[in-house]
């Protein structure tokens, strides 16, 4: 055989045997909507991002052992495309979990989105083993901000984690990650009804883990009760709750928003078959953005949106596949239009 023909065939053997690699680490849009919905005029974009490990380069002293951060660093291309994601969605208001500090998130903010107008940022240490806690960057003030670490929920940790021996057997139930209030007011100059517009705004990050559904019902319920005490007090507060519920719109925790509080999904999804409606690269929506029944009424009709970033294939394994190009998290950014003016109940 020719030389030349040789190194043809080579090449083509080489070629074919490198695709199956090349082919792993393609960035691909399998959930979610590519292109965001315009902005509605004279609203409110709300959103929830889940920013998958939101650490700075600067090492916590305070965290030791498997939980030492010096090597979390999220990479510079994550960060980009972290903040080209945002960039695309345009939101006033981002409830964001898995942020490693204030200072770390105030970094972000300064070196990728500096332009967007992000000056009110609140995120409070909940002393959560891992450094991660919950946050909002916002173009209106923010005011009231307040955390519950350590919180109990009541009952004790069982015995067991399915078949296995549970870590945290026999003791007290708390919030694995304290969830994040504030309140969020839009002054009136800019609602144009010469009112603000408040609302209460609760990011929450679920436990996960198949077989801690007693614990993410734990802290949905007394959740649950902190918004119903905020509606028995005034009915007419608009509050929402929006995060990383590591739960699937069917299961308990989630119902529990809907049953006890009279909360409403923003988006409407109940089923698990629109790929344009799920928010975790794992197939799954996870991520929500719910009203309580005094702020439902300003959702803009068809403005509710999850945003496609490039993730690993279906069938890729997160463990041992790169992260393709344009990887920014695992989650999906979900996103709403709400109108600046109360709704009566």
């Amino acid at each position: 055989m020719p030389r030349a023909a040789i190194a043809v065939l080579a090449a083509a053997l080489s070629l074919s045997l490198a695709s199956p690699a090349a082919a792993e680490t393609d960035g691909v849009k399998r959930i979610g909507q590519e292109t965001a919905n315009p902005r509605t005029p004279g609203t409110l974009r709300l959103a929830s991002y889940n920013a998958l490990n939101l650490f700075d380069a600067h090492d916590d002293p305070m965290l030791q052992g498997r939980n030492d951060d010096a090597d979390d660093t999220k990479p510079d291309a994550e960060k980009k495309a972290l903040a080209e994601a945002i960039r695309a969605i345009d939101a006033d208001v981002i409830g964001m979990q898995e942020i490693e500090s204030f200072s770390a998130l105030q970094e972000f903010v300064d070196e990728y989105l500096s332009e967007m107008g992000y000056k009110h940022i609140v995120s409070i240490d909940v002393g959560q083993e891992r450094g991660i806690e919950n946050a909002v960057i916002s173009r209106f003030p923010l005011s009231g901000a307040r955390v519950w670490p350590g919180y109990p929920l009541g009952g004790v940790h069982p015995e067991k984690y399915g078949d296995s021996r549970n870590w945290y057997a026999g003791e007290p139930i708390t919030f694995r990650r304290s969830p994040l209030m504030v309140d969020v007011t839009v002054p009136a100059e800019t609602t144009g009804t010469g009112e603000p517009y408040e609302f209460t705004l609760f990011v929450v990050h679920h436990k996960s883990g198949y077989h801690n559904g007693y614990w993410r019902e734990a802290e949905a319920e007394t959740i649950v009760s902190f918004i119903n005490d905020f509606q028995r007090d005034d009915r007419t507060r608009n509050i929402a709750v929006l995060g990383d519920f590591n739960a699937q719109a069917h299961e308990k925790s989630v119902g529990l928003y809907r049953e006890r509080a009279g909360m409403t999904h923003a988006l409407g999804h109940e089923g698990r078959d629109r790929k344009e409606l799920l928010t975790h690269s794992s197939g799954r929506a996870i991520d929500f953005v719910l009203l309580n029944r005094a702020m439902a009424g300003e959702l803009v009709e068809g403005s509710p949106f999850v945003f496609a970033t490039p993730v690993r294939p279906e069938d890729a394994d997160w463990r041992t596949t790169p992260a393709p190009e344009g990887y920014a998290s695992d989650h999906m950014p979900v996103v709403v239009d709400l109108r600046l003016q109360d709704t009566p109940d």
